[in-house]
C-alpha cells in the first residue's frame, strides 16, 4: 500500500465529522401497529434512550382513538411506550390507504423501522427517514418492498456505523499487498456474520453499553499497530492481520445485530431479514473498501505526494479516536453500574 493511503482516515473524518462525535448511533427507532381483534390496534414505540430519536414523536390517524394508554417499559437501552387504539371500520377498512408516520423525522439523519400487522398475522415492514416520513398502509406489500427495506437497512447500517468502518480502514492501513487484504476482508466479513447470526436468531446476546466500549477498544489497538507498521516493525497484527480482523469481527457482528434484534421480529420473519439484512452490510462494506482502493489508483496516477510529518496523522487520528470513544463509552457504562 502507497503512503497516501495512509492519510485517507483524515479525509474520511472530515467528511463524517458530524457524526464521529457519537460513533456508531444508527440503531433505528421501531413502531408496531398490530391488529388485536376487529376493533382494535395494539401500538408499540421504541427508541434508543441515549439517542437524538427520543424527540419523534408517532403520527397515527386522527380518527384511532385511545382505549388505553400510553404506558412506559423504559430500560437503561430502550425507551418504550405501549397503548391500545379503537380502529373505526374494523378489519376490512380501518387499516388499508390509511397513513401511518413519525414527526420531527425530518430533522434527525436516521431511520424508523414500522411494522403493520394484519388480524390474519400477515406483515407489512416498511422504513422511514428524513426523505420519507410517513406512509399510506399497502393491501399487499411485495416481496421486493420487504427485500428493499432490509437490504438497504444493512447498508445504512455499516456506512453510517463510523466505529465499524473505521476499524476495516485501519486494518486497510495495515495489510502488505492484496492477497492479504483479501484475507484480512474475508475473515472479518466470515466473523461479524456468524455472530450477527448468532444474535439475531437469539442463540447469544451482547450488552449494549458493554459491547460498544468493547468495539471503540477493537479501533485503540489498530492505532499502536499503523505506527509500528510505518517504523518498520512487525507483530502478529501486522504479520497476520486476518487474526485480528476475525477476532474483532466477532465483536462488530454483535453490534451489526442490534440494527434487527431492535425490531422484535416474529420467529418467520427473522431467517429472510437476516439473510437481506448481512446481504446489505457486506454491500455497504464492499462500497467502501471499493471506494478505498479507487482513490488509492488515482492518486498513483496522479503521483500525490505528501509531507513526511502528515503521514503520522492517520495512526494517531485512527488511536485518538479510539481512545476517546473507549473511555466516553467506558464512562457511560460505569455510569449506569452506579
Amino acid at each position: 500500500m502507497k503512503s497516501w493511503l495512509r492519510l485517507l482516515p483524515v479525509l474520511w473524518l472530515l467528511v463524517m465529522l458530524p457524526v464521529v462525535a457519537r460513533g456508531h448511533d444508527v440503531q433505528p427507532a421501531y413502531l408496531e401497529v398490530r391488529q388485536t381483534d376487529p376493533t382494535h390496534l395494539a401500538v408499540t414505540w421504541k427508541v434508543p434512550a441515549r439517542s437524538a430519536l427520543t424527540g419523534l414523536r408517532v403520527a397515527l390517524p386522527a380518527d384511532w382513538q385511545a382505549a388505553s394508554g400510553p404506558v412506559d417499559e423504559n430500560s437503561q437501552e430502550n425507551l418504550v411506550q405501549r397503548w391500545v387504539l379503537v380502529c373505526p371500520g374494523g378489519a376490512a377498512g380501518g387499516l388499508d390507504g390509511r397513513r401511518v408516520g413519525v414527526t420531527g423525522l425530518e430533522k434527525i439523519p436516521a431511520d424508523v423501522m414500522v411494522r403493520v400487522v394484519r388480524l390474519d398475522g400477515s406483515a407489512l415492514v416498511t422504513r422511514l427517514n428524513p426523505a420519507l416520513t410517513s406512509f399510506v398502509i399497502e393491501n399487499q406489500p411485495g416481496f421486493w418492498h420487504l427485500a428493499a427495506t432490509y437490504t438497504r437497512l444493512g447498508v445504512d447500517h455499516i456506512l453510517m456505523g463510523v466505529d465499524h468502518l473505521l476499524f476495516v480502514l485501519g486494518l486497510l492501513l495495515i495489510v502488505k499487498t492484496r492477497w492479504i487484504l483479501l484475507k484480512t476482508i474475508t475473515a472479518f466479513t466470515v466473523a461479524h456474520s456468524l455472530t450477527l447470526g448468532i444474535a439475531t436468531l437469539g442463540y447469544a446476546s451482547a450488552p449494549l453499553l458493554p459491547l460498544n466500549a468493547a468495539i471503540a477498544l477493537s479501533i485503540l489497538f489498530l492505532g499502536p499497530e499503523i505506527v509500528r507498521r510505518k517504523r518498520g516493525q512487525t507483530s502478529l497484527t501486522i504479520e497476520h492481520p486476518w487474526v485480528v480482523a476475525f477476532a474483532f469481527g466477532l465483536l462488530h457482528g454483535f453490534g451489526f445485530a442490534s440494527g434487527l434484534t431492535s425490531l422484535g421480529l416474529a420467529h418467520g420473519e427473522i431467517p429472510p431479514a437476516l439473510l437481506l439484512f448481512n446481504v446489505g452490510v457486506e454491500i455497504g462494506q464492499l462500497m467502501f473498501v471499493g471506494i478505498i482502493l479507487s482513490l488509492e489508483k488515482s492518486f498513483q496516477v496522479l503521483e500525490v505526494q505528501w509531507s513526511r510529518w502528515a503521514r503520522w496523522i492517520p495512526a494517531y487520528a485512527v488511536g485518538g479516536l479510539g481512545a476517546f470513544w473507549t473511555i466516553q463509552r467506558t464512562a457511560m457504562l460505569l455510569g449506569t453500574l452506579r
